[in-house]
């Protein structure tokens, strides 16, 4: 690197917070390149964000400048182009590869800007697409590409197998929760105590919002996770030494009274670039072969990180920018107020209001009640898939756009027909009480299909099964469920109540 390169500033986005992002040593800019950091208020006017989204990721940006003190320019203006206009003028600057679409355009569109490679994942562009392209479909399976970054990260593994000589434990991580118990009895998730970076934040937020520039939907309770590096491994390290063990067989269960369970809580500082994955699995990795924590939790950790979220970012870069366009079944059907709103007691549906609540307080929910419970609604409802991949963008402290399109998209709406999944990811209501405990005070019964105690998701499973027979029945994996709707006597009862729900 010439002496001229070396002064050339460097732009951090807010999901670039690491410092995996300004080690020259792994791809980063010269240690005496100076920083350049732009909080855009315009990202916030364009879309309702979660305020607790909002919070999270300007006290984590602030906090990052407050770290890097003198190095840093930290500039607040209306929009990015503002912002590094005021910061380097007509400079040059470099930046690591943005993590959307649209980030990415920008930076490319701006001629004194140099994009350096992306930070933050196991696989780079190039070795994704050479595996992708290797595979000679049009459809791409997570479940291939996990063995194959196993293998090549030498993850999990035992010579040239896997640990255990299975790849896969997912069929010992569906246990429902425990007969009787109110939560899993175990430690507590880690969480962050507020600074005075907060109170900042908190204070321009509610000038915002009461001066009309910026409207938000849910709380900004107490901050609940990690806006530092220090925090974030502070959240790692609790999570591996007290949750980890018990996280696998309770991965995909719900408790409405324990709504964390096992789970690392992790994926906004995943996201924020707070933690890279090669030294979350490699902990996880560590605790197993310590004898601390069971292969099933191990391997469940290590699918989540290096398998799932490996696998969704690249599908987002490789299928490109008119995925998102993606909509298969023809949905089209707007999403009511009160789902965009997050108002809890406008459905009577026990797991429903309970999900709503959570992601109306916390901006979070783990895995499942976003598949199962929330996405599984909209599959069922017919709701527009791009309106529902916004609405999870906006509504989760750790959505972005690379982490929504392929999750919603290709994995919860079915949107894609397929290409990333070989089946839509919906049920009925007996899964729900099998995997958790809110069906029990329900007023609704998951066996019941029709009546005022028709449970929706099972009435809805049928109505989607019905309304999507002719695709659906040619899907090795959906031929049987399809074929159920034969044995129904009460199916035209249930179309004509499906075709009349409000809630």
């Amino acid at each position: 690197m010439t002496e001229e390169e070396s002064g050339t500033p460097h732009w951090l986005f807010g999901d670039q917070l690491g410092p995996h992002f300004v080690d020259p040593a792994r791809g980063g800019p010269h240690r005496d390149a100076p920083l350049v950091m732009i909080e855009s208020r315009g990202v916030f006017r364009r879309r309702r964000f979660h305020r607790a989204k909002a919070h999270l990721i300007l006290s984590a940006m602030r906090h990052r400048a407050a770290e890097l003190g003198d190095r840093v320019r930290y500039v607040k203006a209306d929009t990015y182009r503002q912002g590094l206009r005021e910061a380097v003028g007509e400079g040059r600057v470099t930046v690591h590869h943005p993590t959307s679409h649209a980030a990415d355009a920008f930076v490319r569109s701006l001629p004194s800007v140099r994009v350096l490679p992306a930070r933050g994942f196991l696989v780079t562009h190039d070795e994704f697409r050479t595996w992708a392209d290797g595979r000679g479909t049009k459809h791409l399976r997570q479940e291939d590409f996990y063995r194959w970054v196993r293998g090549t990260h030498d993850l999990l593994m035992e010579g040239d197998g896997p640990a255990g000589g299975r790849w896969n434990l997912d069929h010992d991580n569906r246990q429902p929760p425990p007969r009787g118990s109110a939560d899993l009895g175990v430690p507590a998730p880690y969480h962050p105590r507020e600074s005075e970076i907060d109170d900042e934040v908190r204070s321009d937020l509610d000038r915002w919002a009461r001066d009309g520039d910026v409207r938000f939907v849910g709380e900004d309770a107490p901050r609940r996770f990690p806006a530092t590096r220090r925090e974030a491994l502070a959240g790692l390290r609790r999570f591996v030494e007290h949750r980890l063990a018990t996280f696998g067989a309770y991965e995909d269960a719900m408790l409405a009274g324990d709504t964390t369970m096992s789970h690392s809580l992790l994926s906004s500082s995943l996201n924020l670039g707070l933690l890279d994955p090669a030294e979350c699995v490699e902990r996880a990795e560590a605790r197993w072969r310590s004898g601390d924590v069971p292969l099933n939790s191990a391997e469940g950790f290590v699918r989540q990180i290096a398998g799932w979220r490996e696998f969704v970012w690249h599908v987002y870069w490789y299928f490109g920018t008119r995925y998102r366009e993606s909509n298969a079944l023809r949905h089209h059907e707007p999403l009511p107020a009160w789902f965009t709103e997050l108002s809890s007691d406008a459905t009577d549906a026990n797991c429903l209001s309970h999900v709503l609540d959570q992601v109306r307080t916390t901006g979070w929910t783990h895995h499942i009640p976003r598949l199962m419970v929330l996405g599984s609604l909209s599959l069922q409802r017919g709701w527009d898939p791009r309106a529902v991949t916004d609405w999870f963008h906006r509504s989760f402290v750790d959505g972005y756009d690379w982490v929504m399109v392929p999750n919603v998209v290709g994995m919860s709406q079915y949107a894609d027909g397929g290409r990333m999944t070989t089946k839509p990811y919906t049920s009925g209501g007996a899964y729900i009480d099998r995997m958790s405990d809110f069906c029990g005070p329900c007023r609704y019964k998951p066996s019941v299909r029709v009546g005022e105690d028709a449970c929706p998701f099972t009435a809805g499973y049928w109505n989607l099964l019905h309304r999507h027979r002719d695709r659906f029945e040619h899907n090795a994996r959906m031929t049987r469920a399809v074929r159920g709707l034969d044995r129904l006597t009460d199916l035209d009862e249930l179309l004509e109540q499906e075709r009349h729900r409000e809630d």
